[in-house]
């Protein structure tokens, strides 16, 4: 197969893990009605003739006009984007443009409906996810939880995010093995706030963490509150956070149980924004940033995140192939980072860098 059908099957496969959140953001309308910037699109693709290799090249090439994730029913392609970015005339020139010239596509476009897949995660939760028996991560619907020494309890409100993509367990590990007894950590794009809530149980003295996603920074609040970790300044818990969390433990037919235990000081914490890396202007420098999201964002924020740690200090990066460590490590160096490790696990990588610390190190 030629190597530019490889590269662009590969790249949708980055696209899909890294934004499924954002399709399931329909998918879960509980107690807020979505906001109609929220609403999506269903675009409906029928290819004659039908094969994965042209659903994986035609994935790719909509990601790149701003379809966020996609799934396969028969031989039609199904594909998924906000109602604001949707551009008839660039969906008209993908289909023409497609690089299967064999191959024709039509496609029908309809309003994805909104469904109470938020009931139903509530209801069967996920399994427990166990990181090298040193981390648990865990909803609160299993009562059969295997001990470690760090336990992460989260609701299960968002499919995405429960610490069992290899990316997560990359970062976890090596979080594990750094000292951050009273460090000031950045989660650059926090999620569910799994690598944020494992920084303060690591000892870590507050975490600045951030998400363009608003469904994630709430749901990062409330998994805070489960496990017991203070929200501060601007990314205070609401009211109404504090009132569904007081109700459900008070309550033994809720579905939330009592928070994880754990033995924290009463000063560390965490603040929790909605935002891009931008938001990191006029923020403290930090000893760590964390950075779990896609190659090009991260090359994108990379002279950003360089300025947001302090000398000497660390920066964690993952969210992509192991193919594409020689240009995020090269994008790196050039804004004085040094490599100090790499760790994979199957086709995923993870970088440990540190802010102007001396280069040739053997990894």
């Amino acid at each position: 197969m030629p190597e530019f059908i490889l590269a662009r099957q590969k790249r949708i496969f980055t696209n899909f893990l890294c934004t499924f959140a954002a399709h399931l953001y329909w998918q879960m309308a509980s107690a807020r009605r979505i906001p109609e910037e929220m609403k999506y699109y269903e675009v409906k693709c029928a290819l004659q003739p039908f094969s994965e290799t042209a659903t994986d090249l035609l994935s790719a090439e909509l990601a790149e006009i701003g379809f966020e994730s996609f799934s396969q029913t028969g031989d039609c392609l199904l594909a998924y984007i906000q109602q604001s970015e949707w551009d008839e005339d660039k969906m008209q020139q993908a289909v023409q443009d497609f690089c299967l010239p064999d191959v024709s596509i039509s496609y029908t476009l309809t309003e994805a409906p909104d469904e109470d897949w938020n009931q139903i995660w509530e209801e069967e939760g996920f399994q427990p996810v166990v990181v090298d028996e040193t981390v648990v991560i865990h909803d609160v619907k299993h009562t059969d939880v295997p001990k470690a020494r760090y336990d992460i309890v989260i609701t299960p409100r968002m499919a995405f995010g429960t610490g069992s993509h290899q990316t997560t367990r990359l970062i976890l590990r090596t979080l594990a093995s750094l000292d951050l007894e009273g460090k000031h950590v950045i989660d650059a794009g926090t999620g569910t706030g799994i690598l944020a809530i494992m920084c303060i149980k690591r000892g870590a003295a507050s975490v600045f963490a951030y998400d363009i996603d608003e469904w994630s920074v709430e749901n990062t609040k409330d998994n805070l509150l489960l496990n017991r970790i203070p929200t501060l300044g601007q990314g205070a818990r609401s009211k109404e956070q504090e009132d569904r969390y007081n109700s459900s433990v008070s309550n033994e037919s809720g579905i939330l149980l009592p928070p994880a235990p754990c033995s924290l000081p009463p000063a560390p914490g965490v603040s929790v924004v909605c935002g891009d890396s931008s938001v990191l202007e006029g923020q403290p420098e930090a000893d760590l940033l964390i950075a779990n999201i896609n190659r090009n964002i991260l090359l994108q924020d990379l002279p950003r995140f360089a300025k947001a740690i302090k000398p000497y200090g660390k920066m964690i990066l993952s969210g992509f192939y192991s193919e594409d460590v020689p240009v995020l490590t090269e994008a790196a160096v050039q804004q004085g980072l040094s490599l100090l490790k790499q760790e994979n696990e199957e086709e995923w990588a993870m970088l440990l860098f540190e802010a102007n610390a001396l280069g040739g190190r053997d990894v």
